[in-house]
């Protein structure tokens, strides 16, 4: 069953032709979209803190996250890799990993900035998605994907039975914690083989980190009229995360013809302190102000399959739920200053069904149409058309399972 859970290595890195063996490899990942769909300024799904900013619909064909990526193995003890993206007009390094392969018994170790290992969907990059964009999940829960700056140590028990284990600590790189505040994670993935057509693979993920100040915005409400302030939360975050993923091809030949089911499912307990800003003379929250204790508790997850009914040809559906469920002010007042229709605290439950149909004139490009009825903002349904292709250039190693 080793053949099937083979990880992820898009390319290669590019170091010195002097080192005898090493055999750099270079890949560039090209990705553009249309999208079409309503035209709301600050785009954001209501009952959850907005994971970064959020953008309106560009109607126009752009440029979507583009990758430069470069890895090598280094004799055979070792492998690196480092992944440039361009996202928003901007370069950053989105992953750059030294990791050590000698070290026996099936232990691995990695350090420096790399995709974290919780759940499923989160190590792939977005040229290795099913669909266009990311699950309101992963939306509310990291942006788009939750990275470390840290360590992470993995075990693949020596068994018939794939199992994985892995423990990562970090500094806290980003949503849902602060930078330099510490953020650790537990996981464990099981999966084999079922005659010579059906695979599966199931995972538990945990994750801790700390908030200092993360920031949303909010309305307030004085005499003058509404303002818009800035909330800022204090305090712990830990995610419970579940996968399951479930694949099928006659004879365990997937060039004809496949399947994939797909799910994941999320807890997220947060408690700690809420204040606001603002620089407004006239709000309640000029210069800071504690408003007191937030607790909340959140629950979600997606579901989708994917079809590939002959060659080349595939089609998908994607069903996206979230839960705010329940969030306790201390005291119950906290909120008096505050517009009560603020989005971020409203008790609504977002959902998103996506349909798509993708063509690949080879395992290095992609065509993909994609229709979906957007219900995450609470009063406005939002269907949108997204055309979108991708195109591999260079070296391209074999995705995961």
């Amino acid at each position: 069953m080793r053949r099937i859970f083979i990880p992820v290595v898009a390319a290669a890195l590019a170091l010195p032709a002097a080192a005898e063996n090493i055999s750099p490899e270079l890949s560039l990942i090209l990705q553009g979209q249309y999208r079409r769909g309503k035209n709301v300024p600050e785009r954001a799904i209501t009952g959850y803190w907005p994971a970064g900013h959020a953008h309106a619909v560009s109607r126009r064909l752009t440029l979507d996250e583009t990758e430069l990526i470069a890895a090598a193995q280094l004799g055979w003890s070792s492998r690196a890799q480092l992944n440039l993206a361009l996202h928003d007009g901007k370069i950053e390094v989105e992953e750059g990993w030294l990791q050590t392969l000698g070290l026996g018994h099936g232990f691995t170790l990695k350090g420096g900035r790399f995709l974290s290992g919780i759940g499923y969907l989160n190590e792939q990059h977005p040229h290795a998605w099913d669909f266009a964009d990311a699950p309101l999940m992963t939306k509310a829960l990291f942006g788009e994907h939750y990275g470390q700056d840290g360590l992470q140590l993995k075990w693949v028990a020596p068994t018939g039975l794939f199992m994985e284990f892995g423990a990562e600590l970090g500094r806290g790189r980003g949503f849902p914690g602060s930078e330099r505040k510490g953020a650790g994670a537990l996981f464990a993935h099981l999966g084999d083989d079922v005659g010579r057509s059906h695979a599966w693979r199931a995972g538990l993920s945990w994750l801790s980190t700390r908030a200092k100040e993360r920031e949303a915005h909010f309305e307030d409400t004085d005499a003058a009229g509404p303002n818009e302030v800035a909330g800022l939360f204090t305090g712990k975050s830990r995610t419970v995360v579940a996968d399951f993923v479930w694949k099928w091809a006659p004879e365990g030949n997937p060039q004809q013809r496949n399947f994939k089911f797909q799910t994941e499912l999320f807890r997220r307990s947060e408690g700690g302190d809420l204040a606001c800003a603002s620089d407004v003379a006239t709000s309640p929250c000029l210069g800071g102000v504690a408003l007191g204790g937030l607790r909340s508790r959140q629950t979600g997850g997606y579901a989708q399959a994917v079809w590939q009914f002959m060659p080349q040809w595939r089609v998908g559906y994607r069903y996206d739920w979230l839960n705010a469920d329940s969030k306790r002010y201390d005291p119950a007042t906290v909120f008096a200053a505050l517009d009560p229709a603020n989005a971020t605290f409203a008790r609504y439950r977002p959902q998103r069904h996506s349909v798509m149909a993708d063509w690949s004139h080879s395992e290095f490009s992609r065509l993909r149409l994609q229709f979906a009825r957007d219900k995450s903002m609470q009063g406005v349904t939002d269907k949108q058309v997204t055309l979108q292709y991708v195109m591999s250039l260079g070296a391209h190693g074999a995705h995961k399972f």
